[in-house]
């Protein structure tokens, strides 16, 4: 077993020391790469369960599953708003990770490894995360909620036969709820929401007496489930309103509150005596049917429901309940439920992106361009930026080191990094930081990823990072704080260059030698005048120089070799 990150980079980390960490060591060059015949894992670290898939890579594309593993970890159990993960519940995840990479390691996989919104809204998720890579070797990835949405979305592609068809797809977990309508592998929309089935069930009926008598229970129960319907309906409209113009042609549901309620359906009406067999379906009639009877019966006492899984009975309500809102503000009569979800998703993703090379980066340029051409009011100065930014990366490479992930991040945050002249021009540069953070459009980044996008993007002007006045940025590790200083540095300059919204420039070369760097710059047309952009460059390369520590200075070859730059002082 080795782990893997496709394109994605590595992060310091503690030394693993366990028999796990051993192993993931022993393969660490190992990539996840799609070639066919490989076996690769994917593993979905979820709120309430853990998923694993073990597949091996086909030459016709896609993959053929060897096993899957589940575990009832609860990760986000007790948590009240997820702000922070448990003892109990880390060494559970813990414990359940290291036995799923044990039979990744039996089939020799390269493993993925993503985690959803218990993870990622925990204020102690890295002590979680460290936790797992000293005693197992495994990276995880933390994503986003439209992310997972995007991932899913391709793990029920792979599944059933709705590629041709737009498609409007409903996916509930322990703590939050994905929705996408997507056509073919393009998504339309996506939103995700801070609702799942064991967040309501802690905020709404955790407090039931379960020694309570039947009727006064389920009393209870009524009324607790119509506090949460109002709660869920304040939620869910909103997104039902912004998404009302897409129509589509084909409803489906996915992960395991919704397959286990068209279980019990199924059960209930004699279509499927086993869960696993078929393609199960989900009518709004079948499902109000199901949300009574689990509202009049206690807890207690819904394992003998017919189809319901044992593990869920105290949280399967609140996701009955969700899912039956959702149906009803959305105008779902019938739900298809996909046996593939986030897990085949990851796989299929990194197994793309393993064989092209290129289909990752080719979703986040284009969200990135979009987003640009949206809010930027002159998007192609960002385009611009991006070429110098690119070309002085490339020139610079024997100084930073970095790679093509780096690469692709710089490009990145130059095509956005002016998209908070939206909202104003005064204080722009933080504005375009919480667009690019919480952005529905960026999908293909994790979360690790799009807090350094934003960076990079919020430090192309004003002040310098800094660790005492900035606080997302003092969160940053150390390797992280200078890669966001190096590539800022890089995008600074390359704004300046463009400092006239003219594409003055055409050529840009670097020399390095004991003096420091050189900066040499070409204009478009022989003969004119770079003092601007000249003067810009160098009034914005000071954090490079620090980043980079060597002096730096901008020279003009406007006629072929004049020079108007001066050294700039460290």
């Amino acid at each position: 077993m080795s782990t893997s990150e496709g394109s994605f980079p590595p992060s310091p980390s503690s030394n693993p020391t366990t028999s796990a960490g051993a192993i993931a060591r022993s393969r660490s060059g190992s990539e996840l790469t799609g070639r066919p015949g490989q076996v690769v894992a994917a593993i979905d670290i979820g709120t309430n369960s853990f998923h694993m898939v073990v597949a091996r890579a086909l030459a016709s594309g896609g993959f053929d599953i060897i096993t899957t593993e589940k575990e009832s970890v609860r990760l986000g159990e007790g948590a009240g708003e997820m702000k922070r993960l448990s003892e109990q519940a880390m060494e559970r995840g813990v414990a359940a990770l290291t036995r799923m990479l044990l039979v990744a390691d039996s089939h020799e996989a390269t493993v993925a490894a993503v985690a959803t919104s218990a993870v990622r809204e925990a204020d102690n998720r890295q002590e979680f995360l460290d936790r797992v890579l000293e005693q197992t070797g495994l990276k995880i990835e933390v994503i986003s909620g439209v992310e997972e949405a995007r991932l899913i979305h391709l793990g029920v592609l792979q599944a059933l036969p709705v590629f041709d068809q737009r498609l409007f797809m409903i996916d509930i977990g322990g703590g939050s709820t994905e929705f996408l309508v997507g056509e073919g592998e393009q998504v339309l929309a996506a939103r995700s929401i801070k609702l799942g089935a064991i967040r309501l069930t802690d905020m709404f009926f955790a407090e039931i007496d379960r020694e309570q008598s039947g009727r006064k229970q389920a009393k209870e129960q009524a009324k607790a489930a119509s506090r949460c319907r109002k709660h869920i309906r304040n939620m869910v409209t909103p997104v039902a309103n912004d998404l009302a113009s897409l129509d589509h042609a084909v409803v489906i549901g996915c992960s395991g509150t919704i397959t286990n309620l068209a279980a019990m359906a199924a059960a209930r009406s004699g279509t499927v005596d086993d869960a696993g067999a078929g393609t199960l379906t989900l009518t709004a009639d079948e499902l109000d049917e199901l949300v009574q009877l689990l509202i009049e019966t206690p807890k207690g006492e819904r394992s003998a429901i017919p189809g319901l899984d044992g593990k869920r009975e105290d949280i399967i309500l609140a996701g009955a309940l969700l899912l039956q809102v959702a149906f009803k503000l959305f105008n779902v009569q019938t739900l298809t439920v996909s046996p593939f979800a986030l897990r085949e998703g990851v796989l299929y993703d990194r197994l793309e992106t393993g064989m092209s090379g290129r289909r990752l980066a080719d979703l986040r340029r284009s969200n990135a361009w979009r987003l640009a051409h949206q809010l930027d009011p002159d998007a192609v100065h960002a385009e611009t930026c991006a070429k110098h930014a690119l070309r002085l990366f490339d020139e610079t490479a024997d100084l930073h080191r970095f790679g093509s992930w780096e690469r692709q991040l710089l490009e990145m945050a130059a095509l956005v990094h002016n998209v908070g002249l939206f909202l104003s021009h005064a204080a722009h540069h933080k504005h375009t930081y919480y667009i690019v953070r919480n952005s529905e459009q960026l999908t293909g980044f994790t979360d690790r990823e799009l807090e350094l996008l934003a960076m990079v993007a919020r430090y192309h002007r004003k002040s310098h990072p800094s660790v005492k006045k900035h606080q997302e940025f003092a969160r940053l590790d150390d390797a992280d704080r200078h890669r966001v200083r190096v590539l800022a540095g890089l995008l600074r300059v390359a704004i300046g260059l463009d400092r006239g919204h003219n594409r003055a420039i055409s050529q840009i070369s670097v020399g390095h030698d004991d003096d420091g760097l050189e900066i040499m710059v070409a204009p478009r047309n022989i003969g004119s005048d770079l003092a601007l952009e000249v003067f810009a460059a160098e009034e914005r390369s000071q954090l490079l120089s620090a980043a980079l520590d060597v002096p730096i200075r901008i020279v003009a070859d406007d006629d072929g070799g004049s020079d108007s730059g001066a050294r700039v002082k460290n």
